[in-house]
């Protein structure tokens, strides 16, 4: 793996390369939580239609989580395999309202990154890469959710072994990454994958970590 003076590189180097994030503003648990279950195996054009029409659909989460599966299924349908992820969102408006009179999220502030993560992963269908976006970006908690971007760019600059699990990923970029840098590392990971390092054709000439990034080093040897 590399060093902390290696990682603190490559994160200057595509603050450069794409852009310093933008700050993070808390937001909804419980729409981010839907909407990161909507986002999966399917594009951001589409999670975001589907969340849009199921919240227009529905007037307040309580109702979702009354409604006959089949009326979530029709309305968030345009995002795919809507039949496995409605009983998911049903399932975690459930559990969400156990913790109270309504499906309220707020009690999630008063938990730790632990217990949150426990929480969230113990509603079958959300794992921890979906717990954790629902940590970074609702509850602006520092860890650092592994997609597939940033489980591909990590492993091939060499962050982490390639055939770690994203579920071991995560664990080691937080031991490598300052809980402060890891929100602008999630990010920047997730630009450069779309961007220069993707999983087909990867544009290894035009990137500013190649100097220090395992994959490409024997890339660009191979095309010399």
């Amino acid at each position: 793996m590399k060093t902390s003076e290696s990682v603190a590189l490559v994160l200057d180097r595509l603050k450069d390369a794409h852009g310093e994030p933008a700050r993070r503003s808390s937001g909804d648990p419980i729409r981010g939580l839907v909407g990161t279950i909507l986002s999966q195996n399917t594009s951001d054009v589409n999670s975001s239609r589907a969340l849009n029409e199921l919240t227009d659909a529905f007037p307040s989460w309580d109702d979702v989580l009354e409604a006959d599966l089949s009326d979530i299924e029709d309305a968030i349908r345009s995002g795919g395999l809507a039949t496995q992820k409605a009983p998911t969102i049903k399932r975690a408006l459930s559990a969400i309202k156990e913790r109270g009179p309504n499906v309220d999220g707020r009690f999630l502030d008063d938990l730790d990154d632990d217990e949150a993560m426990s929480f969230l992963t113990g509603i079958k269908g959300v794992g921890q890469k979906t717990a954790a976006c629902v940590l970074m970006f609702d509850l602006e908690r520092d860890v650092l959710p592994v997609d597939t971007h940033v489980h591909r760019v990590t492993g091939r600059i060499g962050f982490v072994p390639e055939s770690a699990t994203a579920n071991k990923t995560q664990h080691l970029l937080e031991e490598q990454i300052a809980p402060e840098d890891r929100y602008a590392a999630h990010i920047l990971f997730i630009r450069h994958g779309r961007t220069i390092c993707r999983a087909r054709n990867p544009r290894c000439d035009e990137c500013v970590v190649a100097d220090v990034c395992e994959y490409a080093s024997e890339n660009l040897e191979r095309i010399a």
